[in-house]
């Protein structure tokens, strides 16, 4: 091909080029330095190349070197199979069974000529390699409702699959937190009360403090109504207030041993850190996971089609139903994808006017969400005033409704509260146009901060009715004793009252609402009234707000009662089987459908803001409000912290400065200043993996482009072949 020919048909239109012989076409790296211009000079990638040459020229070399086409992948998988081939499986290569085995005979030639020692460490890594994937392979099998997690996601999605995926998470998150408390806690108590161990309880040492703080007045003995053990077993009273349920039960100072006395305080404060502490962990861990597969997906969307379409199956089925099952989990995840791509393409497409007017219906709609939050506050607050001034009267003097509406009164309104509103915003929410992934994160961001909220705004009415006295002087106690002698116990009460109200509010609307408007759906289907109605719908972000909401209730109270983790397990076991029942029997498919891989990273964020606000009352708890002094392990304490302090002085001197050192100014702002520098190194980090990954997909992309093309040019060429008369 001369020069004169390449002007005539420059490189972005190219023209028809004559056969050449295959030995001309070679794919070496000179092609892209030598004058004549040839096929390769116009594939996409060297055109990008050359584009920029003109402005990086610096990376000339660099740029030849990433699109060598002498370097095919085969070579270059062979070549890193080589280099990691006494480190890495075979197994993970995507090459066919003869390249396997080719390999593998590799392998067994060159154990021959390793030593005794190479050969036990490669022999017994593989085996050790086969034990831990025996062992996932195991406990995939023993994992927690797999069998209906699964049939779940096959019918409804990977939505709805990743609440009740969510909702195993946070049984197993709840049994360890019980189980921690049992350990640090219970299990010493019980174990001398019932005479297990040759052990005793070591009282509470008396201090100088007023006879009238240490007044504890629990339920009257005598003649007592059958109907007030429903009212102790709803609100926690009565009998319950005496057991090992609540904080009052443990008022000892610690169980001796043979050879050691066991801290109870100490052990008290520690277990309600350590709970605390795993559940940040783990769930920062599941985080981390969630947004790294949430970051991959999120990239290319073309490539998310791809992934379904032509490597979605799992090709180990065996059975016609799990087949079905599968089709109909990538059924509902393309539709997803479409739904969301629909909404981007119909953004892009709107006009300034259609712009500014949207954002000001928004701005308007969110000034309506903050009335409803502000009025709900009130409420809540005005109930929980009105309750604490009440409770106190004798049971005798009030029937048994007014009795139970009077304890129950800060519940029912915050349940009302959390029936409410999410309707409210679910109404809202249509009408401010976003895509259906970030509507559910939206009304979820919503519905968390109104049903946390409600929980804050209880939690701190109650310690300003507990700090406040009124006439009463609270210097001689540091608390409200009169109304408050264990306010500890009564904030267990409240949080167990919580606990126990929003699971009899679920078992009542799944069996008096959900399961009638199944009825009336499908047998009175003709009128009008029910016509509109409809059938139930599963709202995910509903249903994630309530075990969210329950979620945080247990972290509050578990350090006023023990045994509420326990109590949580056992409610969101009993939910996880009312909500598929609900949801096999009562509901519909969603007609908008959401993605599994962005929901499970958002449950657990809004699950960390639980945590987080659940911490915020429990620190001012346990180090601003004094500790009771009629109850609990902490009587001889001013607040709950003081036992580290008092702890650490029992240390030798060495250890107490070294302790001292640790905890000052002097020691926290280095430690502060090398944590952001490793922070920002790691920030740098990421952002220089992800310029790599950036260019690494722009070299597929062009790498798919040349196939193309050449696919291209090979197809005109044989049809040139095949026109060319014979005589030629």
């Amino acid at each position: 091909m001369s020069e004169s020919s390449a002007s005539a048909h420059p490189p972005g239109r190219p023209g028809r080029q004559p056969f050449t012989h295959p030995e001309n076409l070679s794919l070496d790296s000179s092609c892209f330095s030598s004058p004549p211009v040839n096929v390769l000079q116009e594939l996409p990638s060297y055109r990008s190349i050359a584009r920029k040459r003109t402005t990086i020229p610096t990376r000339e070399k660099q740029s030849g070197t990433l699109l060598k086409p002498t370097d095919s992948y085969s070579s270059q998988l062979e070549g890193g199979i080589a280099e990691n081939l006494n480190s890495q499986s075979i197994r993970k290569y995507a090459l066919n069974i003869s390249e396997k085995r080719r390999l593998r005979n590799i392998q067994q030639t060159q154990m021959k000529y390793l030593s005794e020692w190479d050969q036990w460490k490669r022999y017994s890594s593989k085996s050790w390699q086969r034990f831990i994937g025996k062992a996932r392979e195991m406990t995939t099998h023993l994992e927690l409702w797999r069998k209906d997690i699964r049939g779940i996601e096959g019918k409804f999605g990977t939505g709805i699959q990743s609440y009740f995926s969510f909702l195993r998470f946070l049984v197993l998150l709840n049994l360890v937190i019980f189980l921690i408390i049992f350990m640090l806690v219970l299990l010493p108590v019980l174990l001398t009360k019932y005479n297990i161990t040759n052990s005793t309880f070591v009282l509470i040492p008396s201090k100088d403090t007023d006879v009238q703080c240490t007044v504890y007045p629990l339920s009257s003995s005598g003649l007592i109504y059958f109907y007030s053990y429903i009212i102790d077993l709803l609100s926690g009273t009565g009998f319950l207030e005496e057991t090992c349920l609540f904080y009052g039960h443990y008022t000892i100072d610690g169980v001796k041993f043979q050879n050691f006395t066991y801290d109870l305080p100490l052990a008290y404060l520690l277990s309600t850190i350590a709970y605390l502490a795993l559940s940040l962990l783990w769930i920062v861990k599941r985080s981390v996971e969630g947004f790294k597969i949430n970051l991959i997906r999120s990239e290319e969307h073309f490539q998310s089609y791809c992934n379904k379409i032509f490597a979605g199956w799992d090709f180990c089925i065996t059975s016609r139903s799990m087949a079905d099952l599968k089709h109909g989990s990538l059924r509902y995840e393309l539709r997803a994808d479409l739904e969301e791509e629909r909404i981007r393409q119909k953004i892009a497409e709107r006009t300034s006017e259609e712009t500014i007017r949207i954002y000001s219906l928004r701005l308007f709609l969110n000034c309506i969400v903050l009335a409803v939050l502000a009025a709900c506050f009130y409420a809540i607050y005005r109930a929980t005033i009105f309750s604490q001034e009440h409770m106190k009267k004798e049971i005798d003097k009030m029937v048994f409704g007014e009795n139970l509406l009077i304890l129950y009164l800060p519940s029912i309104v915050i349940t009302l509260a959390n029936f409410i509103t999410p309707m409210i915003f679910a109404k809202i929410i249509h009408y401010e146009d976003y895509s259906p992934g970030f509507e559910v994160r939206l009304t979820i961001l919503r519905c968390v901060f109104m049903r946390l909220a409600t929980i804050c705004v209880l939690v701190f009415t109650l310690g300003s009715k507990i700090t406040s006295c009124g006439d009463y002087s609270c210097e001689l106690c540091g608390y409200n004793q009169k109304l408050y002698p264990c306010w500890e116990t009564q904030v267990g009460q409240e949080m167990y009252k919580l606990m126990i109200f929003d699971l009899i509010i679920i078992l009542a609307v799944t069996l008096f609402v959900d399961f009638p408007r199944k009825i009336l759906v499908t047998y009175c289907s003709s009128w009008k009234l029910i016509q509109c109605w409809g059938q139930q719908e599963f709202a995910i972000p509903d249903n994630v707000l309530g075990i969210v909401y329950g979620q945080t209730i247990c972290w509050i109270g578990a350090f006023f009662s023990p045994l509420l983790p326990a109590i949580a397990t056992l409610k969101f076991i009993i939910i996880f089987y009312v909500k598929e029942m609900s949801l096999l029997y009562t509901c519909r498919p969603s007609p908008r459908q959401f993605r599994a891989s962005n929901s499970n990273f958002f449950f657990l964020l809004v699950l960390l803001i639980g945590l987080c606000l659940a911490v915020i009352p429990l620190t001012i708890s346990m180090a601003r409000i004094p500790s009771s002094k009629a109850c609990g392990p902490f009587t001889n304490f001013n607040t709950t912290w003081e036992v580290v302090p008092k702890t650490v002085s029992t240390f030798p001197s060495s250890l107490q400065s070294l302790v001292h050192g640790v905890t000052s100014e002097a020691f926290a702002v280095p430690f502060f200043m090398i944590i952001c520098l490793v922070m920002f190194y790691f920030i740098a980090l990421a952002g220089a993996h992800k310029r790599v990954v950036v260019q690494l997909r722009e070299q597929l992309s062009l790498e798919s482009r040349d196939k193309r093309y050449l696919i291209q040019k090979l197809t005109e060429a044989q049809r040139d072949m095949k026109n060319r008369p014979d005589w030629q």
